[in-house]
């Protein structure tokens, strides 16, 4: 079995044990609703679901966020030391409990709106002057 293809049953099983079916219009819609690049095809997804290709790591990550899954897991099979949550939370330990307000704000949004805001967030960093 290539390692695609061991990448497409990781996947199947997620999407299982996350109660949705293993179809490719499925996929492309319910990955398109939270991914915030440019969207994928049905034809891409098909070969994500048929073994001939492994997504992006942008999309994995994507991926394994809407499956709550490990998304090393889902790209070699294997899991890391320490817990997912241990993994994620290294990220917030500067937060100040206003930035952790915005963000439970923010996650509480729809997707679309979610996005709306990151391309915000994006063109004001893209304008910051260098430092």
């Amino acid at each position: 079995m290539t390692e695609s293809q061991m990448f497409t049953e990781r996947l199947k099983q997620a999407l299982y044990e996350a109660g949705y079916p293993a179809r490719p219009v499925v996929l492309e819609r319910e990955f398109n609703q939270r991914y915030w690049g440019k969207p994928v095809t049905v034809q891409a997804v098909r070969k994500w679901l048929v073994g001939d290709v492994i997504p992006t790591q942008d999309k994995l990550q994507a991926l394994a966020e809407w499956l709550k899954i490990d998304p090393h897991w889902l790209r070699f099979g294997e899991k890391l030391n320490g817990s997912l949550q241990e993994q994620r939370a290294r990220w917030d330990v500067k937060m100040t409990p206003a930035d952790r307000s915005m963000i439970e704000k923010l996650m509480s949004l729809p997707a679309e709106k979610r996005k709306l805001i990151n391309e915000i967030v994006i063109a004001f960093y893209q304008q910051q002057e260098p430092k």
